[in-house]
């Protein structure tokens, strides 16, 4: 199947070249440590594939939120060391993204080579996508790649700019990103299911509208379910329900009959009269919640009506747990769904693309993160995919 963009297959020789890649390197810190360097092995195809070749590789990223202006606290030259350790080659660091200290930087490296540039935060004209700073940015490539699907939805210099000003290409996890994304929802195997939850309908208001006419089967849980429950009549005591939002739930509902799509929602559910760790619970069809009570996770009959929906399902999209998995014993039902979506994948009969920190947290916490087909650590850029949104990032490399 033909791409809708250029890979670095599509590159040719890169042997000397400067090639400028957009990664995303906003890890979380602590006392001058890396907490967690998911995203930091995220780049390490894109990266080593390059240097591998004879490029001259170029590292733009941000970090934090600097407002336009240097930081020291924000450099990104605090990066290198933990980057290097993590490549297992050296990094240098080139103190900023244009002008000719950073040209002349750039012009003493050697084909292999790999320096990070300064956070391209620094710069004002970086989230204002201004033409001045993406022509300045250019001077300093031969190539542009961005490997940095978490940041695609933002239309800024680094991500959608020089994509218009130097031969752009698509790195490998954004490759890979993207290949899953259309498999999910492009171009998917029906049936279809899409597992959202989360504590709100308003967040996920936009992906709710755009999935009923995408998928077969919508299962809602989370503190969002109980919007929906309330919208049919069912009284959920004291929980979490936007009570406003009732009227936009039955719209969704009325939405998804006219599209065919079956919407799943709990029928018995664990409730607690308390939101703490292990406090007394008991498990309740939806109708015998009590007024002191608050629906805090799905119940096992429903968890396991779920599974068989997934075991007549070719494909599965998530985004966002069942229940209030933090809090033990809250997250029973995501955990017992997100090991029988993994088997089902690990089986071969189902393709299952999940997205979203406290989706990844969930997964993780299920122990089953790996053995989905893809997972994506990017937040706001694959809820904005779910409401099928253009992302100006990827749209940059399709142009």
């Amino acid at each position: 199947m033909t791409k809708a963009f250029k890979t670095l297959d599509d590159m040719g020789d890169v042997q000397g070249k400067r090639v400028l890649v957009r990664e995303d390197l906003n890890v979380p810190m602590a006392d001058g440590r890396v907490t967690d360097d998911t995203r930091l092995r995220a780049t390490i195809a894109t990266v080593t594939e390059l240097a591998d070749k004879g490029a001259i590789v170029l590292i733009l990223a941000h970090f934090g939120r600097p407002k336009g202006q240097p930081d020291p606290d924000l450099s990104l030259a605090m990066l290198t060391r933990p980057y290097s350790d993590v490549l297992g080659r050296p990094v240098r660091f080139i103190d900023d993204v244009a002008g000719e200290a950073a040209e002349a930087a750039v012009a003493a490296l050697n084909p292999g080579d790999i320096a990070i540039l300064e956070n391209t935060r620094f710069h004002a004209g970086e989230e204002k996508n201004d033409p001045a700073l993406a022509t300045a940015i250019a001077r300093l490539g031969d190539f542009y790649v961005n490997d940095a699907f978490s940041a695609a939805h933002r239309a800024h210099v680094s991500t959608e700019g020089l994509a218009h000003r130097l031969p752009a290409f698509a790195g490998r996890a954004m490759e890979a990103e993207l290949d899953a994304l259309e498999k999910a929802l492009g171009n998917p195997q029906h049936p279809v299911a899409a597992v959202v939850g989360g504590a709100k309908v308003s967040t996920k208001l936009a992906v709710l509208k755009h999935l009923v006419g995408k998928v077969d089967h919508l299962i809602i849980g989370g503190g969002m379910a109980n919007t929906f429950l309330a919208a049919r009549g069912v009284d959920v005591g004291k929980s979490l329900c936007e009570h406003d939002l009732t009227g936009t739930a039955e719209e969704i509902l009325d939405a998804a009959d006219k599209a065919g799509c079956t919407v799943h929602l709990p029928y018995d559910v664990v409730v607690a009269r308390e939101f703490k760790p292990n406090p007394e619970t008991r498990t309740v069809n939806v109708h015998e919640v009590a007024p002191d009570e608050m629906i805090l996770d799905l119940g096992p009959s429903a968890v396991e009506a779920l599974g068989d929906v997934l075991k007549n399902c070719r494909t599965l999209v998530w985004n966002g747990p069942l229940g209030a998995f933090e809090t033990p014993p809250f997250d029973k039902a995501t955990v017992a769904l997100a090991k029988t979506a993994a088997a089902l994948t690990q089986d071969g009969s189902l393709v299952s693309v999940a997205g979203g920190g406290d989706t990844v947290a969930a997964l993780n916490q299920a122990g089953v993160a790996a053995q989905f087909s893809f997972v994506s650590t990017a937040g706001g850029a694959f809820l904005e995919w779910m409401e099928g949104q253009d992302l100006p990032g990827v749209a940059a490399l399709s142009a």
